[in-house]
């Protein structure tokens, strides 16, 4: 029984066209970020990160002793803070959505490049925060992710984003009281996002309050009916309060919903094996064992605990 943690909330930038016209940003540089903003909603990353770079060079006057071939440089991926001097705030967005690109295709290095970039032209933009704090997490900084989130907040009381984001990494850090009062904040602020209910539905479980939590997750299916970790956590929920045929029922939507979800195969595989169903548990081991051939050991361990648990069920 095990949390399928979603990613972290992400926030794209853009500018009015009023700010455009206001600014300097050249006609071209606003056209590079709008193609580069289509291009990512049609899942091409790469060259919406060409775009991007694109949109920065134009939008930026560059040193000339640090690209002395040319006052643009020759790189289209790669400047630093040393050689751009910024002349309007649209280059801060551009570095933000290249950013989100790059975090997107995995490249989290690269993304806090990004978002340290954006940081310097525009410090105080709590959107950025919450970005670059996604990215250090899922790059294994998880004390510096909590240093950006606590900045996003300060920076903006009301970011409900911040707070469930804040309140989910509080939930891997085991501090079930903190990242329960964030969730709770972040559900006052705005209570129809289906994540924050989702997390504190594993809060709840965590302090061993099922009906709370289950209510949570039934709260989440409402809101997002096709959101497989929902139905993932219903099914543990269920679990724990021994409901085992619900269970089954609630990881069989999750795995039609998403089928690469290996711990739904390794928790559908724990409720057969307590429902007596071995051979329907071991197919589901199977499966889940070729997702993720690191869980062998943890399955090892779960499953004769699992019949002994049903053996002693059977003898009451």
């Amino acid at each position: 029984m095990r949390r399928y943690a979603i990613p972290f909330a992400l926030v794209s930038l853009l500018l009015p066209i009023t700010v455009f016209s206001q600014s300097r940003t050249p006609d071209a540089a606003v056209n590079h970020f709008k193609n580069a903003l289509k291009k990512s909603g049609n899942g091409d990353l790469d060259g919406a990160i060409e775009d991007y770079t694109r949109a920065i060079r134009l939008s930026s006057h560059f040193n000339t002793s640090k690209n002395s071939n040319s006052r643009l440089g020759n790189s289209l991926t790669d400047y630093s803070a040393e050689t751009v001097t910024v002349i309007d705030p649209f280059t801060a967005n551009a570095y933000n959505n290249r950013g989100l690109a790059r975090f997107k295709k995995n490249d989290f290095p690269g993304a806090i490049e990004d978002y340290d970039q954006a940081l310097k032209i525009r410090p105080g933009l709590a959107s950025i925060y919450l970005n670059r704090a996604a990215a250090k997490r899922s790059n294994g900084d998880l004390q510096g992710a909590m240093q950006d989130l606590d900045r996003a907040i300060a920076i903006k009381k009301d970011f409900h984003e911040a707070y469930c984001n804040r309140g989910s990494l509080k939930l891997d850090l085991d501090d079930h009281d903190g990242a329960l009062a964030d969730l709770n904040r972040s559900i006052e602020l705005n209570d129809c996002v289906p994540e924050s209910f989702y997390q504190r539905g594993y809060v709840y479980l965590g302090l061993k309050d099922f009906d709370r939590g289950l209510a949570d997750f039934e709260r989440t299916i409402k809101l997002a009916p096709e959101m497989a970790w929902a139905y993932q956590g219903r099914g543990t929920a269920h679990m724990y309060k021994g409901e085992m045929l619900e269970a089954v029922a609630d990881f069989t939507r999750t795995i039609e919903l998403n089928p690469h979800i290996a711990w739904a195969y390794f928790n559908r595989g724990l409720a057969r094996v307590f429902l007596g169903e071995e051979s329907e548990a071991q197919k589901d081991f199977d499966e889940c064992l070729r997702l993720r051939p690191d869980l062998k050991a943890q399955l090892e361990t779960r499953i004769p605990l699992a019949r002994h648990l049903r053996r002693i069920g059977n003898s009451q």
